[in-house]
């Protein structure tokens, strides 16, 4: 596939990944409204979401488990922290910490790749990329709009968590050597999750409390299980199969600032679907987050990087050097 080609579709793919993903607040909230906990929303979405892509994800794989066995810790680790843990951390901070706090240290995993690149390699970014960070905070703060006062130091910790737990995701979600489609690494990392959470939820790690009664949703009444679906499929299983997919066509930094547009997509989505208005601070947010995504995207490669890995498919032969590999979190 052409360069540009291809970045044009994984950005595309990274920006849809995003959209599902920020919309999954606005459909899981008549959930929580009705008496739902959130460890309860966020096992039955992963279990949906295992249940929708473990077919896809074993025709990915053409029924053969050996790339998965010769993968194992990549995808333990992608299942346990960037799936599973995410969530759980997450929940866990949002019960001590404002959810705009928490959120905004959990989003500072792009600039924490950035840190991390540049410890790693003792080469300091471009200034594109400094500037597309900074940038890009800014926006994240006025449209997320953190909250003040004091902050219970624990809960503040455990967002750090799950700020690694993204930076996590997106680290394993650009391997491509691990023999594992996107598709088949997603489909096991939500099998997984749902595993790792449905324990939490027995051990009484995290709180675990559904209602199975109708409830109000988008201006009518439906089954509990109408936004259980959805956020199963669209925000889940979609979300991260697509966003895997662009994280290997995009690279790890690309990747996770596009990320950033989550939040942009969620507070518009509340705003169309449950009437949550977008003020002018968080459309100016907004925009800078926009323009620190195209600041790094403007990044230029050095004559001693890498080269741009070779096309992926979402369906290779299993065991082949490239055939996709691992990467991801996310929010409800």
């Amino acid at each position: 596939m052409h360069g540009s080609r291809r970045i044009g579709i994984g950005i595309l793919l990274g920006l849809a990944s995003g959209l599902a993903f920020g919309a999954g607040g606005a459909i899981v909230k008549p959930l929580l409204e009705s008496g739902w906990s959130p460890g309860a929303a966020v096992f039955f979405r992963i279990t949906v979401a295992a249940a929708l892509l473990a077919v896809p994800g074993l025709f990915a794989l053409r029924f053969d488990l050996r790339p998965l066995w010769r993968a194992k810790w990549t995808v333990l680790i992608y299942s346990v922290i960037a799936v599973a843990g995410v969530q759980l951390a997450f929940y866990t901070a949002i019960a001590r910490i404002p959810v705009s706090t928490a959120l905004l240290i959990e989003y500072l995993a792009p600039v924490a790749l950035v840190a991390f690149a540049w410890v790693t390699s003792r080469r300091v970014p471009q200034f594109v990329v400094l500037a597309g960070s900074v940038v890009a905070i800014a926006g994240l703060v006025l449209v997320i709009g953190p909250a003040g006062g004091a902050l219970d130091p624990f809960g503040v910790v455990i967002a750090g968590i799950a700020m690694i737990g993204v930076a996590v995701y997106y680290l394993l979600g650009e391997r491509s050597d691990t023999g594992v489609p996107p598709i088949a690494l997603a489909a096991a990392g939500c099998v997984i999750g749902c595993l790792v959470l449905g324990a939490a939820a027995l051990t009484g790690l995290v709180p675990f409390e559904a209602e199975f009664t109708d409830i109000e949703f988008f201006g009518g009444v439906a089954p509990w299980w109408v936004p259980v679906l959805m956020v199963g499929a669209i925000s889940t299983a979609f979300a991260y199969a697509a966003g895997i997919q662009a994280i290997r066509m995009l690279g790890t930094r690309l990747s996770s600032f596009l990320g950033l547009s989550e939040v942009v997509f969620a507070a518009i989505v509340s705003w169309v679907l449950i009437g949550e208005a977008i003020g002018p601070v968080q459309a100016i947010g907004g925009l800078l987050i926009l323009a620190g995504i195209v600041l790094v995207r403007l990044e230029r490669r050095t004559p001693d990087q890498p080269a741009p890995a070779p096309d992926l498919d979402l369906v290779r032969v299993p065991g082949t050097v490239g055939a996709g590999g691992p990467r991801q979190g996310d929010v409800p």
